[in-house]
């Protein structure tokens, strides 16, 4: 407040008319208030809305007094005020003084004996006074009304669920986020209490928890699985408030919540993928070490099963544990696959030429009970994948189609290129083009409570005897491998859909693969060295090479293939070396030998995972690898394919 010399300079005549200055955004309402409470005839009210208006008025006219509808610090600048000789006092509305503090000035500019004030007639300072006390009043009204609407828009556009119950637990209030949560309108659930959101999934004793902490005074925070009403489960990361009154008694709850239901099945999918991962780890570790004493059993019978006479009686009994070792190797295989460790011969392939091959066998798999249909579509993009995974894929799938189906029904493969972007993809494929197989059965469904073990090996809900559990393991393995995805959806008596999501791949023909002609005689006369370090396994190796014919060199590991090699003076045709071995990996051997013998051919044999071969030197998987575990009579072959080819590219070379 200012003017200090103000009586000293505002002395005017009895009966003029009192000058107020008003600086408001909306002077209408305190204007006419002023008006009304002082009248017309001894109050002049002059109004601007804006400071630089308010300066420039005070620098040309005299007032008596200054009221602005804000606070001193709202004030840019009072400096023009003093450097005039009009220096008048001021009000600010929105100032904390008391109201006593604020009569006293406006005693100071109205009521003095100068202004003629007399006891019978009515007093204009406390008009005044009462015209600011009523424009406080309905200012501060206001501002509650408006603050009670931002609050109430704040609930009411809140993404989160908000309810308000009594003391009772009785619903009183939703805001429109739990409806479209919920499913529920607000007139079904008003008068009704929170138990009508119960889930048979979430166990009682939470609710019970619940309730003590809340009914005791103090505010619950926890996770809760509620109903909606078409009876799906949701799960809320949810708090309750207790609201008290003014005595400190508790009147209402109030209970907010964020539904946290994707991210939950987000995290039960990652969780579900590293163990998957993990299991595949395992997998592929147990049939690495299984392979090497399979390939012991196996070459041991094919030895003596060679051994044997025609007649022998034991050759039935020999042949049934060579047998046995095969089927066991098929077992090593499909882990191998679900573990994404099986070795590859990827080409660029046209899946729908692909599925018409395999759709000639299938009939002969499912039974003539079973409707297949084949719906390929259009212009489909090529991927890049082993048409061997391929065809295990759609096999596995249609087998397990069958069993779905025990009295017949109908298996749908169909085939489409698909685009997904950021608005479209789901949460287990991310954007991308794609090729789309769809495997669809009218079977039994799978219950819910086993979708989320399918793939895990072993994993079977069939009796025993009737199924490993691993093809769909196996499936899901080569799915990976390849930078697939799969996804499953099935309703008990509504059959099962796979649908599996292969990354599209761009380019003008698909590759054939170029078939050799097998050998007519697995025998031969050439050197070989073979570098083995699990001794078994080299034993029967060396046996029924050297049985074929061949002069074999054997060493357990790579540095004592190179003492070998260089001991020996005679050629080394062939090098027959596990990948993974002790102090030095088979590629490496294969590079340090190469300078030493430049015409020496080399063949690759392992039972360890892609990744961990391709880690240990650059391998050609078609012509150069054998994966363990294989039989005596695959080895002999592979060794004269890679031999054959050599002289027969020599002599080319010679004649040209």
């Amino acid at each position: 407040m200012l003017g200090r010399t103000y009586l000293e300079r505002t002395q005017q005549p009895c009966g003029r008319s009192m000058q107020l200055l008003l600086l408001s955004d909306q002077p209408a309402r305190l204007r006419d208030l002023l008006l009304r409470e002082a009248g017309e005839k001894t109050l002049h009210v002059h109004c601007v809305r804006l400071w630089q208006e308010a300066c420039d008025c005070l620098l040309r006219h005299k007032y008596d007094l200054l009221l602005v509808d804000g606070r001193p610090g709202d004030c840019p600048s009072l400096q023009p005020l003093w450097e005039s000789s009009r220096v008048i006092p001021i009000i600010f509305l929105k100032d904390n003084r008391n109201t006593l503090e604020t009569r006293t000035l406006l005693q100071s500019v109205f009521c003095n004996a100068v202004r003629g004030c007399h006891p019978a007639t009515s007093c204009l300072a406390i008009a005044v006074l009462d015209a600011l006390d009523c424009y406080r009043r309905e200012k501060q009204q206001q501002n509650s009304e408006e603050m009670l609407h931002k609050l109430r828009l704040t609930v009411e556009q809140s993404p989160d669920p908000v309810m308000i119950t009594d003391r009772s637990c009785v619903l009183e209030y939703v805001n429109p986020a739990f409806e479209a949560l919920t499913g529920y309108c607000k007139e079904e659930v008003v008068g009704q209490t929170l138990g009508l959101l119960k889930s048979e999934e979430q166990p009682g004793e939470l609710y019970e928890e619940m309730w003590d902490t809340v009914l005791s005074g103090n505010a619950f925070h926890g996770i809760v699985m509620n109903r909606k009403k078409n009876g799906e489960t949701f799960i809320l990361e949810k708090s309750i408030t207790p609201l008290r009154d003014s005595c400190g008694e508790i009147t209402h709850f109030i209970s907010t919540g964020r539904d946290i239901t994707n991210q939950r099945r987000l995290e039960s999918q990652l969780q579900q993928a590293q163990k998957m991962d993990a299991i595949g780890r395992l997998a592929g570790g147990v049939a690495h070490d299984f392979n090497n004493l399979l390939m012991v059993i196996s070459a041991y019978a094919e030895l003596t099963l060679d051994a044997l006479a025609g007649d022998h009686p034991a050759r039935e009994k020999v042949g049934e544990i060579v047998n046995a070792s095969r089927r066991a190797a098929d077992l090593t295989r499909q882990l191998l696959a679900f573990g994404r460790k099986q070795m590859q011969s990827l080409q660029l392939l046209d899946l729908n030429s692909i599925l018409l091959q395999i759709g000639k066998m299938l009939p002969h798999l499912i039974g003539e009970d079973i409707h297949l249909e084949f719906v390929p579509g259009g212009n489909l993009d090529k991927v890049k994948a082993d048409p061997v995974q391929i065809e295990q894929i759609v096999m596995n799938l249609a087998a397990n189609a069958r069993d779905a189906m025990p009295a017949g029904g109908k298996l749908t493969i169909e085939t489409n290129n698909l685009h997904l972007d950021e608005a479209q993809h789901q949460s287990v494929v991310p954007p991308g083009d794609y090729v789309l197989l769809s495997v669809t059965d009218s079977g039994a469904g799978i219950p819910k409570e086993h979708l989320a073990h399918i793939f895990e090996p072993f994993y079977t809900t069939k009796d025993n005897g009737k199924g490993t559990g691993l093809g769909l393991a196996t499936v899901y393995g080569i799915v990976k491998q390849n930078g697939g995805f799969i996804w499953v959806y099935s309703e008990p008596g509504l059959g099962t859909t796979f649908k599996i999501y292969l990354p599209s791949a761009q380019s003008a023909n698909p590759q054939v693969p170029i078939k050799t002609a097998a050998p007519k005689s697995v025998e031969g006369c050439e050197t070989l060295l073979l570098v083995e370090d699990e001794s078994a396994v080299r034993e029967s190796t060396r046996e029924f090479l050297a049985h074929k014919g061949y002069t074999v060199l054997e060493a357990c590991n790579g540095e004592e293939a190179l003492r070998v090699s260089r001991e020996y003076c005679g050629p080394i045709d062939l090098m027959i070396s596990d990948v993974v071995m002790p102090q030095m990996s088979g590629p490496n051997l294969a590079e340090r030998l190469a300078a030493e013998r430049p015409n020496m051919k080399v063949l690759f044999i392992s039972g360890y995972a892609e990744n961990t071969i391709l880690r240990h030197g650059k391998i050609e998987p078609t012509a150069r690898l054998l994966q363990k575990p294989f039989g005596l009579n695959a080895l002999a072959v592979k060794i004269r394919e890679l031999l054959d080819t050599h002289k027969r590219t020599r002599s080319a070379t010679t004649s040209a």
